[in-house]
């Protein structure tokens, strides 16, 4: 019977495929059907449960009550007294500071602990009319003093001084601490308006980066004359801190300046071959600890025999040219380039040399010479300080003096002169040509990993400014 089954079901299929292949049309009506039937079968069934279920406004309504005694007033208000909490404050110390105005403006009201500040040998020395020092206060829910800590880096070397006045019972006192600073990386970016500071200042950028990017540009970019409105740049730099708080700006790691349409870019890198620095000596914000240097994202050095300019950052007022002279007024060639910076500016010297001359000379007033390789020449005029001597060997960057208004001079400036083989030559075409060193070839692989990290970095830096400008 079994066998017999089967064989009826397969001739059942055989004869069910052969209609369905000849009458498409009828078995697709006849499914739709079916499912109109089975959905309204199935909403019928839905329909009747719902009319099962009882009316929720027959259902019985049941009051509750319940007293509640609230706590006495008298607890809660003892308790609110006990509690204390504490309020924190930061500031930047101004020169005009007193221990009653630097109080004030932290939001404190506390005669004895101004009494104290007012006395105490450690303020006096290192706080009190100070400037740019981070200062936080922890006070109490009634504005009196807790605890005052300041902290500064007075030198650069890699470490920062906290000076901590702290309440111990009725009185304070005060410590003098030193720890190591941190570093941490930032990024940013700006577009030239007006300047190049003005426009860091925008950006937020310390002026020191921004002292920093001129520096580094300085052989590629006159950033005296050659700014244009619409230039941009990115820079990725480190800032130092000491206790979480920013204390310094550190070194610029990579930067990108776009002049006139054309794309510069450089990078902070040192060859491994050199001395590592010692760990006190990580994070410093100086360029005179390791031999690295400054370099195109291909591997040219950026560091060429002479820098552009013996100021970090000056206005050129009058160059390499005939000129007015605005004391023997008279038509003569002006031999050198003149820098326009307040009595007092640091003076640094172009390129490695020896002093050749030091002293008073003529129209010069205070006047430094530095003889340099291949019969070169600086010149250095109208100093206010001269700080090296005859024969002193001195360094590219090495101080060497500050500007004044000695010899003749109408105002403090610095008169700059570059000969060669005792004739005058331009500075600043002198500087653009001088000489630059690239990576060695040990150190290429190394270089251009780094290389693409920085160019990802920059990248992020870049957008910065496109989002901003969105």
């Amino acid at each position: 019977m079994k066998n017999g089954f089967m064989a009826a079901g397969s001739d059942f299929l055989t004869i069910a495929g052969h209609w369905v292949e000849h009458h498409p049309k009828r078995v697709m009506g006849a499914v739709a059907a079916a499912l109109l039937l089975g959905g309204g079968g199935a909403y019928a069934v839905a329909s009747a449960v719902v009319s099962l279920g009882p009316d929720a406004e027959q259902l019985p309504v049941r009051e509750v009550r319940e007293a509640v005694s609230p706590l006495a007033l008298e607890p809660q208000s003892e308790a609110l007294d006990l509690h204390r909490f504490r309020l924190f404050r930061s500031d930047i110390t101004r020169s005009t500071d007193t221990a009653d105005t630097l109080l004030k403006r932290l939001g404190i009201n506390d005669p004895a602990a101004a009494a104290f500040l007012r006395a105490d040998d450690n303020v006096q020395k290192t706080l009190l009319g100070r400037v740019g020092r981070s200062v936080t206060a922890e006070a109490t829910d009634t504005n009196t003093l807790l605890k005052l800590s300041a902290r500064w880096s007075p030198e650069d070397d890699g470490r920062f001084t906290r000076l901590v006045i702290e309440k111990q019972g009725a009185t304070f006192v005060s410590k003098l601490e030193t720890a190591p600073l941190t570093a941490s990386t930032r990024i940013a970016s700006g577009v030239i308006r007006t300047s190049l500071f003005a426009a860091t200042d925008d950006a937020r950028i310390p002026d020191a980066i921004a002292i920093q990017v001129a520096e580094i540009f300085s052989g590629d970019i006159d950033f005296h004359r050659s700014l244009r409105k619409g230039d941009r740049f990115s820079v990725v730099y480190e800032t130092l801190e000491g206790d979480g708080e920013p204390l310094r700006a550190g070194r610029v790691l990579s930067a990108e300046f776009v002049n006139g349409g054309k794309t510069y870019q450089a990078m902070w890198f040192q060859e491994p071959d050199t001395h590592a620095a010692l760990p006190q000596e990580q994070g410093r914000a100086t360029h005179n600890l390791t031999r690295g240097g400054y370099y195109t994202l291909d591997g040219q050095s950026l560091r060429r025999t002479y820098l552009a300019s013996p100021l970090e950052f000056s206005r050129v007022t009058s160059g390499f040219k005939m000129r007015f002279h605005p004391i023997l007024q008279q038509w003569r060639a002006h031999l050198g380039v003149d820098y326009a910076a307040p009595t007092g500016t640091p003076v640094r010297s172009v390129g490695d040399g020896v002093v050749e001359f030091a002293g008073v000379q003529n129209g010069f007033g205070n006047v430094v010479f530095i003889k340099h390789r291949n019969s070169h020449t600086t010149v250095y005029a109208h100093l206010s300080r001269i700080s090296v001597k005859r024969g002193q060997t001195v360094n590219q960057g090495q101080n060497i003096g500050a500007t004044g208004a000695t010899g003749w001079a109408t105002g403090p400036h610095l008169h700059f002169e570059f000969r060669v083989n005792g004739q005058h030559q331009d500075p600043l075409t002198i500087a653009r040509q001088s000489e630059t060193i690239p990576v060695s070839a040990a150190a290429k692989p190394l270089f251009l990993r780094s290389a693409s990290a920085v160019r990802q970095q920059l990248l992020a830096a870049a957008s910065l400014q496109q989002g901003a400008s969105q």
